[in-house]
């Protein structure tokens, strides 16, 4: 007992500078406790500092990563500043009647190139593929809600600034949202719409949640910052693998896609707001469709985990001028499984 008190004691000289004489009345020793717990550094405060601490480190090793992508995989296409203030990147090639792609959520221009849509495209078209604002090295705007409508808004600026005479509009995922709110509001601009495993009617979705934080002003910046590419980098395999199923993720994907652009603060950024807006794009869409008039190809695969197949027969029932192409066996990335679907649907739409 008497160990365990002068022991306890010596802790408190420790901690208040004070040393007690024996002997001491209890009262004398609770006094001297309520002292060091009122001199002593929290429990609270050291744990913020450890936080900050690991804050850090980890924005370090961010910026580390981001710079070492960006000098592995520098842009690769062309430069367009819009009369809006936005600089768009964008790929090139081929000559012909002109198509247009647009990239899903987290991905940019260059999956069409490793899907090999864009050599198929090339050899009778001119093919453009799009980053879309915040993704690749295109600049996404502070301040500015970037809906499937705003977007819609800034490719029409950006096909009318290139010159392209009614290209053919071929969407994955997210961006299929664009592609219908561009022939709502400028159906002359383009010739039609091929939309591959898109997202079209408001449903309850876990990844929204999972995703949307770093959206949020102030924790958001401070999440891309630090944690966030970080845990991107660490569930991107698995994000993948469910992306790509029922296949496995193509090794060329891992050979020649830039996928380590992908967990850059910037990216992440367009990415969660991306999600951020995913229900409401469609919500506000789904009222509209009757009135879209432009050509139609749905395309859609039975094994896809992203986006249930429903949706696709759900809006093929509502365009009278669509199209449903069912693919068999096919996931969420069907353009890299069955590229050649797709560019069936944009021959015959562009002839």
């Amino acid at each position: 007992m008497m160990h365990t008190r002068n022991r306890t004691l010596r802790r408190i000289e420790e901690m208040t500078g004070f040393s007690p004489q024996l002997p001491m009345s209890r009262q004398e020793v609770r006094d001297l406790v309520r002292r060091a717990r009122r001199n002593a550094p929290s429990r609270g405060s050291s744990l913020l500092a450890a936080t900050a601490f690991a804050m850090v480190g980890a924005a370090a090793v961010v910026q580390y990563r981001s710079r070492s992508a960006e000098a592995a995989h520098p842009p690769q296409g062309k430069f367009l500043d819009c009369t809006s203030g936005a600089r768009l990147h964008y790929l090139d090639d081929g000559v012909g009647p002109p198509v247009v792609f647009l990239h899903g959520n987290g991905l940019m221009a260059q999956d069409f190139v490793t899907s090999h849509l864009m050599g198929m495209a090339r050899r009778t078209h001119r093919a453009i593929a799009i980053d879309r604002p915040g993704f690749g090295y295109s600049e996404r705007a502070w301040m500015q809600s970037w809906s499937a409508a705003a977007q819609a808004d800034l490719l029409l600026e950006a096909i009318d600034e290139l010159g392209l005479d009614r290209p053919v509009i071929v969407t994955h995922s997210w961006a299929s949202m664009i592609g219908l709110e561009m022939a709502l509001k400028q159906p002359e601009a383009i010739r039609g719409l091929v939309l591959v495993s898109g997202y079209y009617y408001p449903t309850a979705r876990a990844d929204v949640a999972l995703f949307s934080p770093p959206a949020i002003p102030l924790l958001g910046d401070l999440l891309r910052y630090t944690f966030a590419p970080i845990a991107g980098e660490a569930l991107k395999s698995r994000l993948l693998s469910k992306m790509f199923s029922p296949h496995p993720v193509p090794q060329e994907f891992w050979d020649e896609f830039p996928h380590a652009l992908l967990t850059r603060p910037s990216q992440i950024r367009a990415a969660s707001e991306d999600a951020a807006h995913m229900i409401g794009s469609a919500y506000d869409l789904s009222a509209r469709y009757d009135s879209v008039k432009t050509p139609v190809v749905i395309i859609s695969g039975t094994a896809d985990e992203v986006i249930e197949r429903a949706q696709a027969e759900r809006l093929y029932r509502e365009l009278p001028s669509s199209k449903l192409d069912v693919v068999h066996g096919a996931g969420h990335m069907l353009h890299y499984s069955h590229p050649e679907r797709v560019m069936q649907a944009v021959t015959s739409i562009a002839a």
